[in-house]
């Protein structure tokens, strides 16, 4: 499934060159499941296939029983023959990423490598955000992010490093608990423009960015939550959405102009790597009124499997279902993000799915 290059590494270890783990044609498709109350195959059994890739999360450092969940994770991907994206989220702070909790993280995914599960290592995600502890620390994020993939590439050959912001539109979401306090270190490093104040005019991206040398993949939850906040209702997505927010043009239904990069072309097409969508779907709340529930999934995942996209985009190469009902505080209320649930969803949402997507196994 994998296209890879070795190279030699500063221990004259052959390693995978940059781009390694991405299928050599077409789109790897993966699935995010409630682990606690689905499980991989069960959600194989309704989409008629298993997911080339499984996606779950972890604190760091990993308790005990944290360590537990993801070893039963990674065993349900291999029995699928499906890759693992792990999230990695240091809720106890950057300060915790130091180099023997990193080295301690690569031995145990050097383990799963060898047990034959290949692993996308998406490290303390969103951090251009407000609302996690690792969040608007550039200069500290760079520095954790780097002593993370030094670790993984010095140990876990079949393990990439992904490098997920949240979506820049709404930078730098004033009021979320992490927010960086004006006049600090923290917030002159987020004034790309220099102009004295962190606004949606800065570069949502650029201070968090470690390096292409320690980057082995890039990606981005693209999800649609509604067209004007506050989210919550039930919309059916605006015409070309989708692309819109990888290619930074969405101006929204409200027409808001929003200054943000064209993120798959800056760190996708010219870094020459790797690009996924690590999670999409569409919200629904049930029982809210609005737009019907397929009408709102179905226009969605249209977008998202859309035959122009394997031809416009040649580096995206996976792309994540959500596969969650839950309560999301955004909106106060349970959201069905799934298309699997539901035999008549999930009939059309199979039905959609085109020959450009990868399985587990490589299977089309």
């Amino acid at each position: 499934m994998s296209a890879e290059r070795p190279v030699e590494t500063q221990r004259g270890k052959a390693r995978p060159a940059r781009g390694f783990l991405a299928p050599r044609s077409g789109v790897l498709f993966g699935v995010s499941i409630d682990w606690g109350n689905d499980t991989l195959a069960a959600y194989a059994e309704r989409l008629g296939r298993a997911p080339a890739v499984a996606v779950t999360f972890t604190g760091f450092p990993m308790s005990s029983q944290e360590e537990m969940w993801l070893d039963q994770a990674v065993e349900q991907a291999r029995a699928a023959g499906s890759e693992l994206l792990l999230t990695v989220e240091p809720f106890t702070g950057l300060d915790a990423v130091t180099k023997a909790n990193s080295r301690a993280l690569a031995t145990r995914l050097a383990g799963y490598n060898r047990q034959g599960v290949d692993v996308y290592l998406r490290f303390a995600h969103e951090m251009n955000g407000s609302w996690y502890p690792w969040a608007q620390k550039p200069d500290d994020y760079v520095d954790a992010f780097r002593r993370m993939a030094t670790a993984v590439h010095a140990t876990a050959p079949r393990t990439a490093m992904m490098w997920a912001p949240n979506y820049g539109g709404g930078y730098p979401f004033a009021g979320g608990v992490h927010q960086a306090p004006a006049g600090r270190a923290d917030a002159e490093a987020m004034d790309t423009d220099g102009d004295g104040t962190v606004t949606g005019e800065d570069d949502p991206y650029r201070p968090y960015w470690p390096g292409r040398k320690h980057v082995d993949w890039v990606g981005m939850s693209v999800y649609h939550w509604g067209a004007v906040y506050p989210w919550g209702e039930n919309e059916v997505p605006e015409d070309g959405k989708y692309v819109d927010l990888l290619r930074g043009t969405y101006d929204g239904a409200a027409g808001d102009e929003l200054a943000v990069p064209d993120f798959y072309r800056e760190y996708g097409e010219r870094m020459r790597l790797p690009v996924a969508v690590t999670e999409t779907a569409a919200l629904y709340v049930p029982d809210a009124g609005g737009a019907d529930e397929r009408a709102i999934k179905s226009a969605w995942w249209d977008q998202v499997l859309a035959a122009t996209n394997a031809r416009t985009m040649p580096w995206l190469k996976m792309v994540n279902w959500f596969e969650w009902a839950k309560f999301e505080p955004e909106v106060d209320g349970r959201v069905d993000w799934t298309v699997t649930t539901t035999p008549e969803i999930a009939e059309g949402f199979v039905a959609a799915l085109p020959r450009w997507l990868r399985y587990a196994g490589g299977a089309r």
